[in-house]
């Protein structure tokens, strides 16, 4: 996040971010039968509904988007 901080502080137009991790590869190969994310995925309704850790994503992301 620092740098596309600093990337937006140079005038770069970042629309967007997205958080990816190396779980995510797990997922994919355990089919997923376990889940990791920061969204919890209904597949018979594609409902998305935030997990504890997107909350706490969220919360970080705007306290760090604050210090800037």
């Amino acid at each position: 996040m620092g740098a596309v901080a600093d990337a937006i502080e140079r005038g770069v137009d970042v629309r967007g971010y997205f958080v990816w991790s190396l779980l995510d590869n797990f997922e994919w190969a355990s089919g997923y039968s376990k889940r990791f994310g920061l969204y919890y995925v209904d597949y018979p309704t594609q409902a998305r509904i935030l997990k504890h850790s997107g909350s706490w994503y969220r919360d970080f992301a705007a306290a760090f988007n604050r210090m800037r």
